[in-house]
């Protein structure tokens, strides 16, 4: 595998981790989301933490940084972006843990 090949799939393995996990980052949701009952909001987390539909139209990166899903009628984005560790600017590398800040946004469609 090539050196760009291999950081795509170290950026899709920390990726996973911390849509898994919710930890090595920062998850957040916008206002919409917030607003929603608990149980929704729980139920839009367990989704974003079990999802596995990977395919070409929804990763075309090989990353792991975006998915969709429908829940109770509404249409959920959840997005992970690259910070350098002083939160000022995007990390120079996001396949480095130790230049890298994850922070996953959970948002309805309509938000983004």
């Amino acid at each position: 595998m090539s050196d760009a090949g291999d950081k795509v799939a170290r950026i899709r393995e920390l990726n996973d981790n911390f849509r898994k996990t919710f930890a090595g980052g920062m998850m957040m949701m916008t206002a919409s989301v917030a607003a929603l009952p608990e149980m929704v909001r729980s139920a839009a987390w367990l989704k974003v933490s079990e999802f596995d539909a990977w395919d070409t139209g929804n990763d075309p990166h090989h990353e792991h940084d975006f998915i969709n899903f429908e829940l109770c009628n509404r249409n959920f984005f959840w997005k992970c972006d690259y910070y350098a560790p002083d939160m000022n600017s995007g990390s120079e590398d996001p396949s480095d843990p130790e230049k890298t800040v994850r922070v996953g946004l959970l948002m309805l469609a309509e938000d983004y």
